[in-house]
């Protein structure tokens, strides 16, 4: 089977497909996801076949409306309403109590689900073609980087899914911000692009849970999508440096004199200084990061890269999201610098 690519103005097609149990791979502001019938639970496995994605790992359901959300959720507090209207649509994902129509496969047998009005004007007009919820992961094969342009899902998923929308690169490039609101307290589980300290300015009682820079244990089940499993990762191992710009490059460049026999590559923040690796430029602040970090560890992959440091500073509202990514691709493997 060759994987369809439908442009933006077909998206009549894309719907037809979800309709028949298909699966269609579509950009949001943050990057693409796969996409399934959402209250459709044999399409919805389809999900977990093309990706080889492990069953416990719950999905989130993408509306275009949010008069949609009491369909699929039976609760809402009013901190919950507070976070909807400040944040949706957007890279915004909110976990409520399930209502009884949506699938296990959905939820991964959880109480709650996950909810998410994305403002991409792509992504909407699909889901609203489609005519119901789509539940949807991103649309990579399971712990690779996540994609953020169509070229990236093709490579992937060729073969493995019906249809691809071509709509051009994700403007976030990170996943959506999860919040659960199912408790009396709303825990952030995922940052992304709304940082703990807007959802706290709408909330102030929202909390990070700990589980946030680390992986839960084997016999944890994982509350959203990436707390488990090994994710974002390039073929190439990664080694995040972190730290101020001359501490963070000295020790970069003995890395590379380490590693002379291997292709190195450097994911650069503070600048193209070294002569001996490989060099793409992810952004000058974090924001920017986010938004290039997937396309620039699959483009390390394409130019053979055995290895790839990646310096980092968490200086900006969007660091932690860049962190929790690069944390998760790099297993952890990281290095400190302090400024002497």
């Amino acid at each position: 089977m060759k994987t369809e690519i439908i442009e933006i103005n077909a998206l009549k097609r894309a719907g037809e497909i979800i309709r028949a149990g298909g699966l269609v791979a579509f950009p949001t502001e943050t990057v693409y996801g796969l996409g399934a019938d959402a209250l459709n639970g044999a399409a919805v496995k389809k999900i977990f076949e093309a990706k080889g994605r492990p069953s416990d790992n719950p999905l989130i359901v993408h509306i275009a409306d949010k008069n949609q959300i009491p369909l699929l959720a039976r609760e809402m507090n009013a901190a919950a309403k507070k976070l909807i209207d400040a944040f949706m649509p957007g890279p915004f994902t909110i976990i409520l109590k399930k209502q009884g129509n949506i699938p296990d496969e959905v939820t991964a047998g959880l109480d709650t689900v996950g909810i998410r009005f994305p403002s991409e004007k792509t992504a909407a007009e699909f889901i609203a073609a489609a005519k119901t919820p789509i539940a949807a992961p991103s649309a990579n094969i399971s712990g690779r980087p996540s994609p953020t342009r169509a070229e990236d899902v093709i490579f992937d998923m060729d073969g493995r899914i019906d249809a691809v929308i071509n709509g051009g690169a994700c403007g976030v490039g990170v996943e959506s911000t999860i919040v659960d609101a199912s408790g009396p307290v709303p825990v952030l589980l995922r940052p992304g692009g709304i940082s703990l300290e807007e959802l706290q300015s709408v909330v102030p009682e929202t909390i990070a849970d700990k589980n946030i820079m680390q992986t839960v244990s084997e016999n944890e089940k994982p509350r959203c999508p990436g707390m488990k499993y090994r994710h974002y990762a390039p073929k190439a191992r990664v080694v995040v440096v972190e730290g101020e710009k001359e501490p963070v490059q000295k020790k970069i460049r003995e890395l590379l004199e380490e590693n002379k026999d291997k292709i190195a590559g450097v994911l650069t923040m503070y600048g193209n200084v070294y002569d001996s690796a490989v060099m793409i430029c992810g952004g000058a602040t974090n924001t920017e990061y986010a938004k290039n970090l997937f396309a620039a560890l699959r483009d390390f992959d394409k130019l053979g890269a055995d290895i790839v440091f990646a310096e980092f500073n968490e200086n900006d509202g969007c660091g932690a999201a860049v962190k929790n990514r690069l944390y998760k691709a790099a297993a952890h493997n990281i290095i400190r610098c302090c400024a002497k």
